[in-house]
């Protein structure tokens, strides 16, 4: 031990170095446990009604979601129809050149598959999940709502919820699998992308 702190004396830097590296290696697989483990967990299993279900944009193109995005829709129209919440909140703005955005996209398509305009709002705000959900709280809370389910791909679980919840939001999440993932490559490719963005977001807030 005393060799050790010497050591440590002599190269402060490269003790540093090491403990950083250490601490990489232990937060990174702790953090990827976390988020599978999020991705597994329905919190609609578990809570029976919310204020409002929360739908994270993807893909849309000239007005018609992505097969992602359309199965994050259907998915919150069955949690509609089960009556767990009173509104549906379709997230998400649009790129140059759209003639759409993500959120009015989404809204059409619920709107075709139908359920009732007074239930289905359109919140085209925010080019990034954070924009979005920050938006989709700023409705919320002028409304007098503070639940939600927020419904997106299942890797997406830990981040969002955390977002949401670090907004005031008692969020829960409730995602699909339907189409967010068709092979296991996919899957991995998720939850690594996903590990390292909720760390970005734990270090520096977006």
């Amino acid at each position: 031990m005393a060799r050790l702190l010497r050591a440590a004396v002599r190269h402060p830097l490269r003790t540093a170095g090491l403990l950083v590296a250490v601490g990489v290696v232990a937060v990174l697989p702790a953090t990827g446990w976390a988020v599978w483990r999020a991705a597994h967990r329905d919190e609609a299993s578990v809570v029976e009604r919310v204020d409002a279900i929360l739908v994270l944009g993807a893909a849309q193109y000239q007005g018609v979601p992505s097969p992602v995005f359309a199965g994050r829709l259907e998915h919150a129209a069955l949690l509609y129809r089960q009556g767990r919440a009173g509104v549906v909140l379709v997230l998400g703005a649009g790129r140059p050149g759209d003639v759409s955005t993500e959120a009015e996209a989404g809204r059409a398509f619920l709107l075709e598959r139908g359920l009732p305009p007074e239930a289905v709002v359109a919140v085209p705000e925010g080019t990034t999940t954070l924009e979005s959900l920050r938006a989709a709280a700023a409705w919320m809370r002028e409304h007098g709502l503070s639940s939600a389910f927020l419904v997106s791909d299942p890797w997406h679980n830990l981040r969002i919820r955390r977002m949401a919840r670090d907004l005031g939001l008692e969020a829960y999440v409730s995602a699909t699998w339907r189409s967010a993932a068709r092979s296991q490559r996919t899957r991995l490719e998720g939850y690594v992308r996903e590990t390292l963005a909720y760390l970005y977001y734990r270090l520096f807030g977006r």
